[in-house]
């Protein structure tokens, strides 16, 4: 007997909207047809004709715990998610302690067993602990990084010869380097250019397109090199568009290696021109850029160059935004304002439908192998993720109505098409308010943890296939 039964629906299923009905069992998707003729059943939800959509999976969150929850904790990071329609995050490493050995992976494993309301993966870190990659690879991380490569939150920073012993290591493995792409010499040298100007601009000045564009450069060039897997962060400049771009046409030569890139929110919708609204509530790395990267940034996403959208949440209180540009941390919230801000690009036409929710649904669990956990589509025996919304209801971003302890966002007053339900694992977790219990979040172990299945998933060779 199902458990519930979604009718009137507009349903993403093989990559196009069909109007059908969805049957739940035991947390999967027991059934996708015109007519469901069951008339046994715990639940029916009727959509009125509302999209559904395959619960959204954010590759890129900090949650800050453990250490710093009065940022944000498992539970309210991940409420936060659930509001924004978000089934699944994999949270980075760079918390204190930072996860670089078995041990604050446990720490962090037990705090989001214990807290958070959905599915996570956790990263695990690289900095001087090269002899402990293979354990946390055994622990069952989902993939190695943020690996800084320029200073960011967390004091994490590694140089090119370190990283590319780590990329050495994630080869031998199959795991991904994941690739914060900004290059210190340059910052150190910029940084000495803009000290004391303390205008926000003078931060974006500081981190420079050169900085991403040499960063990047050198990733692919180590990646082809080696036949690795690099997956490059929060991409914000045309130059690392087109180094991204030529990497994958070709132009670097043939190779084993494998470049994919993400790209977040705040640099597809916000530019330097907003520092005069934000202050330093606008200092992220990498920062702000000038409007003519949003363009290349969206061409980008469109043509395939860029394969994901992810938030890069990385929350802050609004008292220690509330400093001078130097002196404020680095970073923003969005978890829970992605899915709205993306399905507002695509009501503007920035973007199609199916290419959204390729880069939020389909390529995230493809890429960081959260398909083997049945994630990311809306097909027969998948996990009953999903994500319900009314595409007519426009409405403004208001930060009393998040969920994050930062208490503030970027985007306030800006507009969004938020979920009306969010469904994960069958069960309702969002319908105007937090409907789950701590702790109902499932770990996603990555392929170190578990046997590996060389076998690519079937719902996704029949998507390609139409």
């Amino acid at each position: 007997m199902p458990d519930l039964i979604i009718t009137n629906a507009r349903i993403f299923h093989q990559g196009r909207i069909i109007e059908a009905e969805l049957a739940l069992e035991d947390g999967k998707i027991a059934e996708v047809a015109r007519i469901i003729p069951v008339k046994d059943f715990d639940r029916v939800i009727d959509a009125h004709n509302m999209l559904v959509l395959p619960g959204i999976i954010d590759v890129h969150v900090h949650f800050r715990e453990p250490g710093m929850i009065w940022k944000e904790d498992w539970f309210t990071g991940s409420c936060a998610a659930a509001a924004g329609g978000v089934t699944a995050v994999i949270d980075h490493p760079n918390t204190i302690p930072p996860t670089l050995d078995k041990d604050s992976f446990q720490v962090k494993l037990e705090a989001a067993t214990s807290r958070s309301i959905v599915d996570f993966g956790i990263n695990g870190g690289v900095n001087h602990n090269l002899e402990n990659l293979d354990t946390l690879w055994k622990a069952g991380v989902t993939a190695f990084g943020e690996i800084f490569l320029g200073e960011s939150t967390g004091s994490m920073t590694v140089d090119r010869d370190h990283m590319s012993d780590a990329m050495h290591f994630t080869k031998d493995i199959g795991a991904i380097a994941c690739v914060h792409a900004e290059d210190r010499e340059i910052l150190e040298s910029y940084g000495k250019i803009t000290k004391g100007d303390l205008a926000p601009e003078s931060y974006s000045k500081s981190r420079p397109n050169l900085s991403e564009a040499v960063a990047v450069a050198n990733t692919v060039e180590d990646a082809i090199a080696f036949g690795a897997r690099a997956h490059l962060c929060h991409i914000s400049t045309r130059e690392a568009v087109g180094i991204i771009r030529s990497a994958k046409y070709g132009d670097y030569g043939e190779s084993g290696g494998t470049i994919t890139a993400e790209v977040a929110p705040h640099h597809l919708l916000l530019s330097d021109k907003d520092y005069g609204r934000l202050g330093s509530l606008g200092k992220m790395n990498p920062p702000l850029r000038k409007r003519r990267s949003i363009q290349y940034l969206w061409n980008g996403l469109n043509d395939g160059t860029i394969d994901l959208v992810a938030s890069d949440h990385a929350p802050h209180t609004e008292n220690e935004k509330m400093n001078d540009i130097w002196s404020a941390p680095a970073g923003v919230p969005g978890v829970e304002t992605m899915l709205p801000l993306m399905l507002m690009a695509v009501r503007r036409n920035l973007v199609p439908l199916s290419r959204m929710v390729e880069v939020m649904c389909t390529n995230p669990a493809m890429i960081f192998g959260l398909d083997k956990h049945k994630k990311g589509a809306i097909w027969k025996g998948f996990d009953a993720d999903l994500v319900i919304v009314d595409t007519t209801r426009v409405t403004e971003i208001d930060v009393d109505r998040l969920h994050s302890k930062a208490g503030w966002t970027p985007y306030e007053g800006m507009e969004g098409i938020f979920p009306g339900i969010t469904i994960s694992r069958g069960e309702v977790i969002w319908e105007d308010e937090i409907h789950a219990k701590k702790g109902r979040g499932n770990f996603l172990p990555g392929a170190g943890f578990e046997e590996k299945h060389e076998e690519e998933s079937p719902a996704f060779s029949n998507i390609d296939e139409n």
